[in-house]
């Protein structure tokens, strides 16, 4: 039995790790600190024609395009997005000028005029010229998948925007010196945002140093944006000469930065009497505002999810996210998924309506098993999952006989089975060339990666694995801050990779440092052989292939497998939807730190809960209107109901004791499930969040075609009494 690895483990020296952190920034000296302020544009759409700023420049730093030394691009997939905007504007609240003073009343106090010439925004995705990636997926032949089918069952399923609501907002703080610059900010990604600062300031990259601090949190929102307000911070140091710290209130990160992508998805499923899908039809569009950032990947990843977790022969999938005039939006807890897990379980349940079939049964009957294929030609392996966390789930929560008892009640019961690609798509880790590193200590060892933790419990995780492959105890693992002058690139904090891909690598580099001691201890070690560092690359699995032209192949090494049941309560006069109780069941490959798995799953269940019934944003004019916590709403404790997690595991065989990713999969199952609950009371929702308003409208359309049913009954009646 191993000593960490499935344990709860806690960290006696934890208070000292900490404070170890903190020294590094109290340490630093910062004569001549200046706060910096960001100018954003005020339209939508439009040219910049004039800009004054009518105050007392003196003490003031002002930066704009033509101060940039570098590219003015904030480089990432496609370099769209200029880091200041120079002449065109293509969103509020897009940057155009920084300001940093000293004092932060005169720097707020500052007022700078900027004049515009206004131009016709596109708001409406489905009207966009600009297309920023397509997708085409395609399987068998989708004409003769519809000539078997007995029904034929068509649904368009929308998502909206989606704010991360960090608990921490972005902030930055960036120091010059050697003619290079130092940052130490909020973030996910050290590697993402130095790569984007050696290219915006034309420094070479042993010039430019980034440090994550202690981060309050990301979901995805601190993945691509910290390159943006890293780079605006930057410029200003640089400028200046002085340390700059750029630090978003409340109002500002939400209003600026990045969103979950809103989406349609239409779906035309084709399915036998007996309730065999035999044919899938899917078309994808999502919303990717003002510039490209992530889309692409969130796009690709949302259409490989399309499907939901079942076999069928005929599929084909489209798919495109476009430019509109809004924010643009990015990465975001299930990149993509989310959207399309909806689309493709409130579909099933339509499904099982038509035919008149338990849903349970109905997906029971379609679920993926081992030796099957997906959409891309991938045969699945023997750590599918798809029928064992249906089983328990609706076993656990007793689905078939709740839904029995709260028929003509005010609850309902719905479930939704849904799986979750583990690691980058396609080649992505492949391209990524991941590495870490273990480097011996007198007292044990440290690890070094630029993996970071936002509050996932990554150090945890990583520390118990090393432990236990090098057979030291959990106490003698150190880990190192995540600072590009210190680790290696292990690849961004995303994707539900940190623990599969970034921890494999840290189990094999351990092996070898085991095999290299020998008997000797590790101080013993150093004192006869001097330092030891052992790095380790990624190199993919055998047999996993995969083609970005066409789509094809093994997209994920491996997938976790899901099933939520949520039962809820409609309040008769307010139409509000209360949740009463989750029972999920996940499968993750092996749990290495099980209460940090179970953590992961309570609190994106929660999350999932807000996308699914509270959380709406609401632009107005191409800006967010509802930038504040008094009117966009998040669960608190009191609006989470009790959790029951079911945790299964089946080994992935390239993951390190088994382990595969399950930082996102718990988002993704929570809204569909909420519908078909509410579904299950007689109410049609297809559009999430499913809010008090849009239940009462669906409620109110539903009585009107009940009562046109009624009334075409009775003519029917009429007419043959006549």
């Amino acid at each position: 039995m191993s000593r960490a690895v499935g344990r709860n483990v806690v960290r006696k020296d934890g208070a000292a790790k900490a404070a170890g952190r903190a020294r590094y920034v109290d340490d630093l000296s910062l004569p001549g600190l200046l706060h910096a302020r960001t100018v954003r544009s005020a339209i939508p759409c439009g040219m910049i024609t004039g800009l004054r700023l009518p105050f007392d420049t003196s003490g003031f730093t002002i930066v704009g395009p033509r101060d940039i030394p570098g590219r003015n691009v904030v480089s990432l997939i496609t370099d769209d997005q200029p880091c200041l905007a120079e002449g065109e504007v293509r969103h509020v609240a897009e940057p155009i000028l920084l300001l940093a003073h000293e004092d932060r009343e005169r720097l707020a106090a500052a007022v700078v005029e900027i004049d515009y010439r206004a131009q016709d925004p596109v708001f409406d995705a489905a009207q966009s010229p600009r297309v920023f990636k397509r997708v085409s997926i395609g399987k068998g032949d989708i004409d003769e998948g519809f000539r078997q089918a007995d029904f034929i069952v068509e649904g368009e399923y929308r998502t909206g925007h989606q704010e991360h609501l960090y608990i921490e907002p972005n902030g930055m703080l960036a120091i010059p010196g050697d003619g290079g610059i130092t940052v130490v900010g909020s973030l996910q990604c050290p590697y993402y945002v130095h790569r984007a600062l050696a290219a915006l300031l034309g420094l070479p990259e042993g010039k430019v140093r980034v440090v994550q601090a202690e981060t309050g949190g990301g979901f995805g929102g601190k993945e691509e944006y910290p390159s943006m307000i890293a780079g605006h911070a930057c410029l200003l140091a640089l400028k200046s000469g002085r340390p700059v710290k750029l630090v978003y209130d409340r109002a500002e990160d939400m209003l600026a930065t990045t969103k979950r992508h809103p989406s349609v998805v239409r779906h035309r499923t084709g399915v036998t009497r007996g309730g065999r899908l035999t044919a899938m039809d899917i078309d994808v569009l999502m919303d990717g505002g003002a510039y490209c950032t992530l889309s692409p990947v969130v796009l690709s990843r949302g259409c490989l999810h399309a499907t939901g977790p079942y076999r069928c022969d005929h599929v084909r999938v489209n798919g495109r996210v476009v430019m509109t005039n809004t924010p643009p939006n990015g990465a975001f807890r299930g990149f993509g998924a989310p959207q399309t897990l909806f689309a493709a379980e409130v579909q099933m349940e339509r499904v099982a309506e038509a035919l008149g079939m338990d849903p349970s049964r109905l997906r029971e009957m379609n679920a993926l098993r081992s030796g099957d294929t997906t959409a891309t030609g991938q045969v699945l392996g023997r750590d599918t999952a798809a029928l064992d966390v249906l089983r328990a789930a609706v076993a656990r929560s007793g689905y078939r006989r709740k839904r029995r008892e709260y028929r003509g009640t005010n609850r309902g019961i719905g479930l939704s089975l849904f799986f979750h690609g583990a690691g980058f798509t396609g080649s992505g880790e492949v391209t990524l060339q991941s590495k870490a590193s273990l480097e011996l200590t007198p007292g044990g060892v440290r690890i070094l990666a630029s993996s970071t933790d936002i509050g996932q419990g990554q150090r945890t995780v990583h520390a118990q694995i090393v432990a236990d492959a090098l057979g030291v105890p959990y106490e003698a693992v150190e880990v190192a801050v995540a600072d590009t002058s210190q680790v290696p690139d292990s690849g961004p904090t995303v994707a539900s990779r940190t623990t599969m891909v970034v921890g494999g690598l840290l189990k094999q580099c351990a092996a070898e440092m085991r095999k290299a001691l020998g008997p000797l201890t590790p101080a013993a070690y150093l004192r006869k052989h001097g330092p030891l560092v052992v790095t380790k690359q990624y190199e993919p699995p055998p047999g996993l292939v995969w083609d970005d032209g066409t789509y094809r192949g093994s997209a994920y090494g491996s997938y976790g497998w899901a099933c939520d049941v949520i039962e809820v309560e409609r309040d008769p006069v307010t139409e509000e939807i209360r949740p009463l109780r989750v029972t999920t069941a996940h499968e993750v490959g092996k749990a290495i730190f099980p209460l940090g798995v179970r953590g992961q799953i309570e609190g994106g269940t929660a999350q999932g809960l807000g996308y699914a019934l509270l959380e709406e944003v609401v632009m107005r004019d191409g800006a967010m209107a509802n930038a504040q916590l008094t009117n966009y709403i998040v669960p608190t404790t009191l609006d989470t109901p009790p959790i029951d997690v079911v945790l299964l595991e089946k080994p992935y065989a390239h993951g390190p004791y088994g382990a595969k990713g399950v930082g996102e999969m718990p988002l993704d199952g929570v809204a569909p499930a909420v519908v078909n609950a509410i579904r299950s009371l007689g109410v049609d929702i297809r559009e999430i969040p499913a809010t008090p308003e849009r239940v009462m409208a669906a409620a109110h359309a539903e009585a009107g075609k009940t009562k046109a049913r009624g009334e075409r009954r009775e003519a029917r009646g009429k007419g043959t009494h006549r």
